[in-house]
């Protein structure tokens, strides 16, 4: 109880010294010199060791905890030298690091990687995630609009679309060409509404949507047009919409409807709409 009750004191001195600035600065090189270590010995013979020494260091924690003597003075020789026997062992290793560190590339590109933003990476992942649902998103569009098929699909931005969603089935699917083949197949229960794509993802299926107010619009739209321009007026939300009749694909947002576009020209709208930038925000449109 001695032994912990001094480790308590010692851990309250140290805090009570705490330097934010300097201290902090101290830990983070620590860090990132720790990283950039390990990093270079995760392929290597080294990582064994690490992994024992790792074993060493709670070994010799345990030998101070409980106060044994004898031992404590063997772990204690070890590790007065133990700057040297790493110096001995591992000096390929060393060598390696030295020359990588010397770099600049490297090493730029190393402290890029490591002070990028967590924002950043979630940005970086997210949009790989939105490519990757778009893209089978307008295969599947250039497949229906082939052959003729109706759909109508709702990518939801910054306004919330939960009331939409409850009038359909939820899915939460991830997307893909025979998924959205699947829904808006004609003998399908929800090919008639819409479907509802919340953060790359199909969120839900067969929703109804509002219809337009506007009565200057061209007598050859359907019910889907209709409902894809009521539902950009209504929201922030982009729609995709595919004629039954013709098979030409449309946009629809902030109330107005781009028609006739390729599936080329969908997704290239689609990825502007959709894609946050680096620092989390969206793309405004």
């Amino acid at each position: 109880m001695s032994n912990i009750s001094g480790l308590f004191e010692k851990i309250v001195s140290i805090l009570s010294t705490y330097s934010v600035i300097y201290d902090t600065l101290d830990l983070l090189f620590l860090t990132f010199l720790f990283y950039y270590i390990l990093k270079m010995i995760r392929d290597s013979r080294a990582l064994a060791f690490a992994k024992g020494f790792i074993v060493f260091v709670i070994a010799y924690a345990l030998v101070l905890l409980f106060n044994m003597q004898a031992s404590a003075i063997l772990f204690k020789t070890v590790f007065n030298n133990i700057l040297l026997i790493l110096v001995v062992i591992f000096a390929p290793e060393l060598r390696k690091i030295l020359e990588n560190m010397g770099t600049s590339t490297k090493a730029i590109a190393t402290i890029k990687g490591l002070f990028k933003s967590a924002a950043s990476q979630r940005a970086i992942l997210y949009n790989e995630k939105v490519n990757t649902a778009v893209n089978e998103i307008c295969r599947a569009a250039s497949d229906m609009s082939d052959k003729k098929i109706g759909a109508l699909l709702v990518f939801e931005k910054d306004s919330p679309l939960g009331e939409i969603c409850e009038t359909g089935t939820v899915l939460d699917a991830e997307i893909s060409n025979e998924l959205i083949g699947n829904v808006f197949y004609p003998k399908s229960p929800l090919h008639d509404g819409a479907a509802v794509v919340r953060d790359a993802k199909l969120y839900a299926a067969g929703c109804i949507l509002p219809l337009t107010s506007k009565h200057n619009i061209s007598s050859d739209l359907g019910t889907r047009h209709r409902a894809a321009i009521g539902m950009s007026e209504q929201s922030d939300a982009m729609i995709l919409v595919i004629s039954e009749e013709t098979g030409g694909i449309s946009i629809a947002h902030q109330g107005r409807l781009i028609r006739n576009i390729s599936d080329g020209e969908a997704r290239e709208l689609l990825l502007n709409f959709l894609k946050v930038s680096e620092g989390g925000e969206k793309h405004a449109k």
